[in-house]
């Protein structure tokens, strides 16, 4: 039997404590930091380095890192160690990691040498000359973008009429059908209750005056010169025009735009032509459709509401009192409404970003855009339509 015990590995290997820990002692003049444990994230180890543990030591040389019995690590460890730099900055002493793991130092080299100074806090006195003048700048570049937009899209309309330019007739079609009849149901629904509106409120008044057949002048008056074309104009501005941002967004946000970029396909003659002809062409029949519908509104309510009005009286009086005039300038608003729903709606999608939540942004913004934009313009032409006594 042999007698010769095994030899023990004990005294060879390296026993290394499973708790991360931490200590500073001083060889000479010089201090150490000594690292041991496994330094993961799960171990709960300690991220900060005390900022007074360096005070009673040398503001000179070095401090070294003894990590003999380091176990494993990970970026807890790197971020300990960024710490201790700092504090060994602020007392003069220089971090020595030669001595770590390779991965180690590779990681350390990689942060800054100074941590990122905090943000200076916004100024909450505002200059109101500063925002006004930023916000006049902002509004004349996009006024000018804008325009630029109109013009390329009027050259493109005139080249695809003569049959030279690059719009698809399909989708000329498409866009015709979506911001046409597609729209006649609510056309329809909210021109008739404007027109029911005005012919009840009119009669109620002019009942107390004995002037009942004068709801007739106030509803084709109201409704040919002013209303109609409004109402229409915000339908359109909230279904079609938003419909466009979002569709265009939407291509935006897929790459589909740059796409067409790469191949040379003109975007005007693709996209925006159609877009914008399409309600060009639909806006006037819808407002022409509307007078049509209001009219017929307030007939019904006069007619049901008013026992001293016929209905050949209603519509003898709504012909008297509407002349061709009326039904031009709204035709004439009508179409200045559609080249700006269709302008602006695809122009916040062309400048929208590329995320899915920028998709419903463009789409909320053609929307107000476009409402404020067709009152705007209604007030414009209630002061052209004053100057020229029409």
């Amino acid at each position: 039997m042999d007698s010769h015990a095994p030899e023990s590995s004990s005294a060879t290997q390296k026993i290394t404590p499973a708790q991360p820990e931490w200590t500073i002692s001083t060889s000479g003049h010089t201090p150490e930091l000594h690292i041991s444990g496994n330094w993961t994230i799960d171990e709960h180890v300690p991220l900060a380095f005390s900022s007074d543990a360096l005070s009673a030591h040398d503001q000179s040389g070095s401090l070294a890192v003894d990590a003999s019995k380091l176990g494993q690590w990970d970026s807890s460890l790197v971020s300990f160690l960024w710490s201790a730099k700092q504090v060994a900055a602020k007392e003069g002493l220089k971090l020595d990691i030669s001595d770590l793991p390779e991965g180690v130092q590779s990681l350390s080299s990689l942060l800054p040498e100074n941590p990122q100074p905090p943000a200076a806090p916004a100024d909450k006195i505002h200059n109101p000359f500063r925002l006004s003048g930023a916000f006049t700048l902002s509004t004349l570049d996009e006024v000018g973008a804008l325009t630029m937009l109109g013009l390329d899209t009027a050259q493109v309309s005139t080249k695809a009429l003569s049959g030279r330019g690059g719009m698809r007739l399909r989708d000329l079609l498409a866009n015709i059908f979506d911001a046409g009849p597609a729209a006649l149901l609510i056309v329809s629904v909210v021109n008739f209750l404007i027109g029911a509106i005005l012919a009840f409120v009119g009669a109620v008044q002019l009942q107390k005056f004995s002037a009942d057949i004068y709801v007739a002048n106030l509803v084709g008056i109201a409704c040919v010169r002013e209303l109609s074309a409004v109402m229409t104009a915000i339908i359109m501005a909230g279904r079609t025009g938003g419909a466009y941002a979002a569709r265009i967004a939407t291509m935006q946000g897929n790459e589909e735009i740059d796409a067409l970029q790469v191949f040379g396909i003109p975007i005007s003659s693709y996209i925006l032509v159609p877009a914008v002809v399409s309600l060009m062409v639909m806006m006037p029949l819808l407002y022409l459709y509307g007078c049509v519908m209001s009219i017929f509104g307030g007939y019904v309510v006069s007619v049901g509401m008013l026992p001293d009005i016929t209905g050949a009286g209603y519509m003898h009086q709504t012909f008297s009192a509407v002349s061709m005039s009326q039904f031009e300038f709204g035709f004439v608003k009508s179409i200045v409404f559609a080249i700006m729903i269709g302008l602006v709606s695809c122009r916040i999608g062309l400048k929208a970003g590329r995320s899915a939540a920028d998709v419903g942004t463009a789409a909320t913004s053609a929307v107000v855009v476009g409402i404020v934009g067709v009152i705007t313009l209604d007030a414009i032409f209630a002061v052209i339509a004053n100057a020229l006594g029409i």
